[in-house]
Parts: structure tokens; C-alpha cells; sequence
């Protein structure tokens, strides 16, 4: 419920919002108060006695009336179009916050006279060849302001990071051309003209500059669209430049084919397959040659009986069938995707032999890594090999999630950066990074999005000593197990006793059945990944050989094979046992890590649990939700306040994706990469709606 103090500081925002756009409400302002006084909010304007001497056309300038372009400006043809009018000039409010007033009534007025006295030159031109629809309009006249809020519309593409700009650029396109082709009104011309000038000015759109999943996207949309207009085309009258065309009467047939092949296709082309290109371009060319037979036979012989709404309807639909084989050329080199084919292939050659497990684990010892690097060593991990070296990552519905940072030399992750991408979108997958650090930030493209979700929680052990009230939680563990005779014990996994390692797994599956969802997975590991001879085990052992608990800790290297330190993976605790075995393990692992030279203790970021702003957007709002839904289960939150207990400090762990197109895709992912193994039923148990079958 709003409150008496969420009213009063609306009040002054709402206030600070009009001081910012005082360009906008003139000139609306200027339109209602004409409206008031011509009478035009309650009667039609061409009604009024005076109407020849205000409005705009050729036969205005034919007849000299020089002022008509400025006076039919500020009438409305009619009180019902002052509803769209007056929405219209949001566009032109939106140009004016961010550009400034005199941007945006210079974009206004030159737009309006531009787009009528463009739109009476055209006319004048097309009358003289006995076009029946330019003979029709060049003896029209109107009034209106549309064709200077359109431009400000149209204008506002270019305020838009890429790709949003090409994205609305074609909507922007495509309502100018399909409102000519189908309506053909003297305002649908305008707008027409409005639009290429605002496109000649801005200069916004370059397809070149698009990335190849946005000329993917575009054909999607622009085939969709195409079978869209078609239909309702059959549906609803129509008269545009090609002739007049009545409902549910057209050609059927020849719609029902492009129809049922875009419907075909369209996916195809969202995922860049080749085969779907060749038949798009097909039909394209099959549109465009029929309409051309037709125009054809009129042209030798203009006596020939044809249908006229067949015809009307053919050749106004393939005009918009050649802008899209103009855009599908120009867009070739995008749809060259093939199915099943290896991550990194190009232009049907092989890719290079995916490293192998043991090279991996090589090159992460040689070339050192983060604080999760040696996750990409773990079950399910696919990699890519670049020519700086190795992506690990893993596919979930059509999404590559790399996992922490590409291996190999630091001076090579931005190549293996853009290469992974490069690949990813190659093959019609949605690429992202997900617990990244600053280096991969770093050498994503600039308009990539980032979000931290986690910190990672770093303790330096050099000099280090539990001294201080900071550390008391961890003094008194210690303590109090010298004195119940807990013990500690650093091993691994394979040294230990078969009692040792059944009471283990007791441990693990103990806590994995109190749970309402398998064990989590992708970041977190089990004790199948505790097995590897490089993960130590801390354990701790009550005087009668009983484990208390017990932690797993991954290997850190650093360049040149340096062992830089360990990074916590598993938490286990026997229910009922020692009360502080988990502050115990931590305390007496960093202290043998410190005795033993390493630099760093990682306790690793809890996934989900970091604190994010209100302005971090849409997927920061996603993976909330989803932490709500997994703290029950797995205690995320409360994870990350007892790491707090060691005093770390924090490095932010970072999602990095291309832009908010792709929430839709990666949310879902994310939740398959940690939850594997759970069953429909435990996603709608947990409340978890978004996963699809793969």
C-alpha cells in the first residue's frame, strides 16, 4: 500500500520528470489548446469551413498555399486520433530527456516538414505514370503531426546500446513498410519518409556491426513477422500501392505454402542452420519470381483477366519477400551452423581434438588458475581448445556456461575469451560466464552485462595467528577439542580406511536425505570429486575413532607450478557430534596450510547468497527467487555468514552475458547445471518453474 511519505516523494520526482521535457509539453500543449479552439476534440476537422486553408498536400502547394506544412502541424483529423497523436509524442519526450530540448524539436519540426513536403514531391513524380494509388493520394489532403513524432520515434533507436538499436530499427522498418504496402495512406507515406530521414540523420544502423546472434535473431523475427502479415493480410482489407484487396479473399493457397515453410524454418534460422537459409532464400526467390511474371504479363498485355486480389496481394507481399533476401545475402556468413558438430568447428572442418582430462589438469598446473579452476577437472565439464588455451564449460538448453576463468597463460584469456564466444554463437548457443573473475571482466566485450553473485572468501595465511577477538570463535574450537579429544587429521581420501571412508559416506548421504533435492552440482562438489589424489581431506576424529566431520579442500596453483593454497569444496558434520567441528576444521587447516608455505586459503563464495542492488537487473532479480527457493534446502545465506567468522577478505565472483535477451535461456541453464539429477517432481516440489526437458 502506498504511504502518505511514498506519495509526497513521488510527488517532487514526477515534477523533476515535466522540468526535463518542457519541449514536449509545448508542443502537446500547443495541439490541445488548437483543438480546443478549432473545435477538433469533439468534431472532425475536414467538417470545418476552413480545412483547405490548414491542411497539407500537393494540392495545397499546387494551389500556393506555401503555409499549410506549418499550420496542418497542429490539427487533428479527428477527436478519436488524438489518442494515438498524443501517445506518439512519448518518443519524442524520451528524445528530449536524454538529448536535450533543442535535439528533440529540431527532430520534430524538420521531421514533419520533411516528411510531408517529401512525401508531395514523390507524389507529384508517381501521379505523372497513371499510378492509380499516387493518382488517388496526390489529390488527398490531411493534417496531423505524425510525421514529426514518428522521426522523434525512430530517432530514439539511436539512444539504444547495441544490439537493442538494430533490434528496434527493424521494428521501426517494418511497421513503415508494411503500413505503405498494405494500407497506403498519405500519413502511412509520411511516416515512410520519416523514418529514412531519421535513419539518414542518426546514421544508427549497421548491420555489419551486428553480432551473428542478432542477424540469427533478426531473421527469426523478420520470417515470423513476414508469415504474420500475410495471414492478416487474407484476413483484413487491404489498399495499398498495388491495388485494393477484400477480406478472406486472396490467394490461399500460395500463403498456406509460405506459411507452413516459415513455420518450418523459423527455428532453423534462430540457430543459424544452413538448411534453413537455402530454403528461406528458395522461397523468397519463388514470391519474388511470381510477382515479377505477374507485373510482367500486365505490362504486355494489360487486357488480360487476372484476379485482382490475388494479384494486388502478390505483389505487395513480395516486395517485403525481396527485403528479406536483400537482408538474408547480406547475412549469409551467419547461417553456417550445423547440428551436432564439435564446439569450434568452422566452415566444416574439424575442430581441434578437445583436450583430454589429463591435459587439462597439466595446464592448470603449469600455467596456475583461480580459486576454481580445478572444478573444471570434475565430471560433466566439456572443453574448447583455443590457440591460447582451455574453455572449460558445460551445455544446458542451448546455453555454454564456462565455469570460473579460461586456463592457460593470464596474457591468453582474452583470446580464449572471444574465441569461446565466437564458437559458442557459431553453433547457435547462448554463451556466458559464470563465476568469472576480474581477468575474464575484463576481456568480455564492452557491451557485455556483469552481475556479482558471489565473493569469494579468501583468508592470506602468511603471518597468520588467531589472536584478537576477530578470532575467538575459532580459539574456542580449538580449545574446547583439546579437551574432548578431537583430534585433526590432514589425508586424502584414498589413504584412509575403509571404516574410515564408509563412515564418510554415511556422513554425506545422512545430510544429502534430510533434503528435499539432490545434492547440488557444476560449483559444489561430492565425494565422488573428493576421490581425485589432489583433493585433501580434513578430518575431524572423536577420541573413540568416530568422525566428527570433515572438509574437502581443491588444489590452487599458481604459474610455473607453484602450489599457491587450497579452496574449501565439501562440509560435512555427523548430526549430534561436536558442536564447532566446522570452526575446528577451518582453524586447523589454515594453520597446517600456513606451516606448510601456501599463500591462500580460499573458502569459496557461497553460490547465490551474495547481496545484490536494486539497479542490477532482471537476472539479479532471477537468481534471488531462486536463492529463496534453495535456502531452505542448502543454507546458502547462513553458509556465507559463517565464513565471515575467518575474517576473509573478498573478491567478487562475476556472471558475465551478452545482454537481457538472454535471461530467458540462462536462468533456466543455471539451475540444470546445479541440479542436474532432480526430477521434474523436485523442481515443482521446490517450486522451481523454469526448467525444461533438454
Amino acid at each position: 500500500m502506498t504511504t502518505i511519505e511514498d506519495a509526497s516523494r513521488q510527488r517532487p520526482r514526477a515534477a523533476g520528470v515535466l522540468t526535463r521535457i518542457p519541449g514536449t509539453l509545448a508542443v502537446v500543449g500547443v495541439l490541445l489548446v488548437v483543438g480546443i479552439v478549432g473545435q477538433g476534440l469533439w468534431s472532425p476537422t475536414p467538417a470545418q469551413t476552413w480545412w483547405q486553408d490548414v491542411a497539407y498536400g500537393l494540392p495545397a502547394l499546387e494551389d500556393g498555399r506555401w503555409w499549410t506544412p506549418v499550420t496542418g502541424t497542429f490539427f487533428v483529423v479527428s477527436p478519436a486520433a488524438y489518442i494515438p497523436t498524443l501517445l506518439a509524442f512519448a518518443g519524442m519526450g524520451l528524445l528530449e530527456w536524454r538529448r536535450g530540448t533543442r535535439v528533440a524539436l529540431l527532430s520534430f519540426g524538420i521531421g514533419q516538414l520533411v516528411a510531408v513536403l517529401v512525401t508531395c514531391a514523390f507524389l507529384a513524380v508517381a501521379s505523372l505514370s497513371a499510378w492509380p494509388w499516387a493518382d488517388r493520394l496526390a489529390g488527398v489532403l490531411d493534417v496531423g503531426p505524425s510525421g514529426g513524432a514518428v522521426a522523434c520515434i525512430a530517432a530514439c533507436c539511436a539512444l539504444l546500446p547495441s544490439p537493442w538499436r538494430q533490434r528496434l530499427w527493424v521494428v521501426v522498418f517494418g511497421y513503415a513498410a508494411i503500413s505503405v504496402l498494405f494500407l497506403g495512406t498519405l500519413a502511412d507515406v509520411e511516416h515512410a519518409v520519416a523514418v529514412l530521414f531519421a535513419l539518414a540523420v542518426t546514421r544508427s544502423f549497421r548491420i555489419e556491426r551486428a553480432t551473428l546472434r542478432d542477424r540469427r535473431l533478426l531473421a527469426f523475427a523478420i520470417s515470423l513477422a513476414l508469415g504474420a502479415v500475410q495471414v492478416i493480410s487474407l484476413l483484413v482489407p487491404t489498399d495499398g500501392p498495388f491495388g485494393p484487396t477484400q477480406a478472406l479473399d486472396g490467394p490461399w493457397i500460395d500463403v498456406l505454402v509460405d506459411v507452413v515453410v516459415i513455420g518450418f524454418v523459423t527455428n532453423g534460422l534462430r540457430l543459424g542452420r544452413r538448411w534453413a537459409w537455402v530454403l528461406t532464400v528458395l522461397v523468397a526467390l519463388l514470391n519474388i519470381v511470381t510477382s515479377a511474371l505477374l507485373v510482367l504479363v500486365l505490362a504486355v498485355d494489360p487486357g488480360v483477366q487476372l484476379d485482382g486480389d490475388d494479384a494486388h496481394h502478390v505483389v505487395a507481399t513480395s516486395v517485403l519477400w525481396l527485403a528479406f533476401l536483400v537482408y538474408l545475402a547480406a547475412t549469409r556468413s551467419a547461417f553456417r551452423s550445423r547440428r551436432r558438430r564439435a564446439l569450434g568447428a568452422v566452415k566444416g572442418r574439424r575442430a581441434a581434438d578437445p583436450p583430454t582430462l589429463d591435459e587439462v589438469r597439466e595446464t592448470i598446473r603449469s600455467d596456475g588458475g583461480g580459486t576454481l579452476s580445478w572444478m573444471a577437472t570434475w565430471d560433466g565439464m566439456e572443453y574448447l581448445r583455443t590457440t591460447t588455451g582451455v574453455v572449460p564449460f558445460q551445455k544446458h538448453l542451448g546455453v555454454a556456461i564456462v565455469l570460473a576463468d579460461p586456463l592457460g597463460p593470464e596474457g591468453g584469456i582474452p583470446g580464449s575469451v572471444a574465441e569461446f564466444v565466437a564458437a559458442a554463437e557459431r553453433d547457435a548457443l547462448v554463451p556466458c560466464f559464470f563465476s568469472a573473475g576480474t581477468r575474464t571482466l575484463d576481456a568480455v566485450p564492452p557491451s557485455w552485462r556483469s552481475l556479482v553473485i558471489a565473493d569469494d572468501t579468501i583468508v592470506d595465511l602468511p603471518g597468520l595467528a588467531f589472536t584478537g577477538k576477530p578470532w575467538s570463535h575459532v580459539r574456542t574450537a580449538l580449545n574446547r577439542a583439546d579437551r574432548e579429544q578431537v583430534t585433526f587429521r590432514m589425508t586424502s581420501l584414498a589413504d584412509e580406511t575403509w571404516g574410515v571412508r564408509q563412515q564418510l559416506r554415511a556422513i554425506s548421504e545422512s545430510w544429502v536425505g534430510d533434503k528435499d533435492l539432490p545434492e547440488m552440482r557444476f560449483t559444489l562438489g561430492t565425494l565422488r570429486e573428493a576421490e581425485d589424489p589432489e583433493v585433501r581431506l580434513a578430518l575431524a576424529v572423536s577420541a573413540v575413532g568416530d568422525v566428527e566431520g570433515f572438509l574437502s579442500w581443491l588444489p590452487v596453483y599458481g604459474p610455473g607450478g607453484e602450489h599457491r593454497g587450497w579452496t574449501l569444496d565439501l562440509m560435512r558434520r555427523r548430526d549430534g557430534g561436536f558442536g564447532p567441528v566446522m570452526e575446528f576444521l577451518i582453524g586447523s587447516s589454515a594453520r597446517t596450510f600456513a606451516e606448510e608455505g601456501a599463500q591462500i586459503m580460499s573458502l569459496s563464495g557461497a553460490p547465490l547468497a551474495h547481496e545484490v542492488g536494486d539497479d542490477e537487473g532482471q537476472i539479479a532479480r532471477l537468481l534471488g527467487q531462486l536463492a529463496g527457493v534453495l535456502e531452505p534446502v542448502y543454507g546458502f545465506t547462513s553458509l556465507h555468514r559463517f565464513k565471515q567468522k575467518f575474517n576473509p577478505r573478498y573478491e567478487p565472483i562475476h556472471l558475465l552475458y551478452r545482454d537481457e535477451g538472454d535471461l530467458a535461456r540462462i536462468g533456466p541453464a543455471l539451475v540444470r547445471a546445479f541440479l542436474p539429477d532432480a526430477t521434474l517432481r523436485q523442481y515443482a516440489a521446490a517450486g522451481i518453474d523454469m526448467i525444461r526437458r533438454d
